[in-house]
């Protein structure tokens, strides 16, 4: 929808900019404090909280947010899991592949990945997905373990991931060397599980699926410390 631009007579111009305002708010704050307290306060207020940088960025010094860049996702669910969860590897992926789109990363869409790898069953390496859509990184993440009960309860929900995540590079020539792996043992709600009473599994599911592939996408973009507080139940 868009919204018509209202006339100059209709906008409200405060006597103060937004900007000064904080700087004001900043000074005020910092004045009973002294040397280091005060230059944090201030920084917070100017410029937010802090961000924790993506371990991918620190480990190889590259980024999948750069202008021009694109990737590509696929899952690997050994079969025991696809027993139990016979779309796993489709669903992680493709929450993976939207929770990067969220965060300012290109990529190549789930769906377009997916018939590519019904097209070709005998595909072998993650490269020749890059190579087949000219994406310069794909994400690889191979499943080790997965559930959604909290030990043999079935009344009890927990979900609990390990997986391999690796990032394989693809040169002009489609050719691709694995620059990154990372293990993940993510538990969620991390401290508290949820009863069948409060929600149900397929709800429960869908939830968790969510919050996986953030924990996986903040080896990709930025974060804030304190993002887990909310994870406890």
């Amino acid at each position: 929808m868009i919204r018509s631009i209202p006339s100059r007579s209709t906008i409200f111009t405060p006597r103060f900019s937004n900007r000064f305002r904080v700087l004001l708010t900043a000074l005020l704050v910092s004045v009973s404090l002294s040397g280091c307290q005060q230059f944090v306060i201030i920084s917070y207020l100017l410029h937010g909280p802090p961000t924790i940088e993506p371990d991918f960025d620190a480990e190889t010094g590259e980024s999948m947010s750069n202008p021009g860049v694109t990737v590509a996702v696929v899952c690997y669910a050994p079969t025991k899991l696809k027993w139990k969860f016979p779309q796993l590897d489709e669903q992680v992926a493709t929450h993976l592949a939207y929770r990067l789109g969220q965060n300012h990363i290109t990529m190549i869409h789930p769906d377009y990945v997916k018939a590519w790898l019904d097209e070709h069953p005998d595909w072998e390496k993650a490269a020749e997905i890059g190579k087949a859509f000219k994406a310069d990184y794909v994400i690889e993440v191979e499943l080790a373990d997965f559930t959604l009960h909290e030990g043999s309860s079935t009344t009890l929900f927990r979900g609990r991931t390990e997986a391999y995540v690796n990032v394989i590079k693809v040169d002009e020539e489609g050719y691709g060397d694995r620059i990154f792996t990372k293990e993940i043992d993510f538990a969620y709600p991390t401290r508290v599980p949820r009863t069948s009473s409060d929600v149900s599994l397929g709800e429960f599911q869908k939830e968790y699926l969510s919050m996986l592939s953030e924990r996986i996408g903040w080896l990709f973009y930025e974060r804030f410390h304190g993002d887990m507080i909310g994870w406890a139940s």
